[in-house]
């Protein structure tokens, strides 16, 4: 039985500069930093961060979570992100965004106001 998402994992070429960004951008340090893995809770779920690996934007497609997608947006690209698709809006109200973060990974936004975190288990 799948229980649903818990963790996204990120390969990067460098370990300590892709866990210096994603601490400013998720604004947190990692509760787990080892040299084989960073990990970050977010939101009750996990973004980790797997040294060694070859970065893509076109392997899996995992959005996260905003309340203001224009700003979270913006704050990705002003700190060193590259647009891959800007803010659009796919009905019912909900936006989406992604950009590749500087290691070359498909970081994903999404402003669902259908999302009710209280179905989340």
């Amino acid at each position: 039985m799948i229980l649903g998402l818990r963790t996204v994992i990120y390969p990067v070429n460098d370990l300590n500069k892709a866990k210096d960004w994603y601490s400013q951008v998720l604004e947190m340090k990692p509760y787990f930093d080892q040299p084989f893995y960073v990990g970050f809770r977010v939101g009750g779920f996990e973004l980790g961060l797997l040294p060694q690996g070859e970065s893509s934007t076109d392997g899996s497609q995992l959005l996260w979570g905003v309340v203001d997608i224009e700003n979270a947006f913006q704050r990705l690209l002003d700190l060193g992100a590259q647009s891959l698709e800007p803010v659009s809006d796919v009905g019912e109200g909900i936006r989406v965004a992604s950009v590749k973060d500087p290691f070359g990974n498909r970081f994903g936004l999404i402003q669902n106001p259908n999302f009710n975190p209280k179905q989340v288990k």
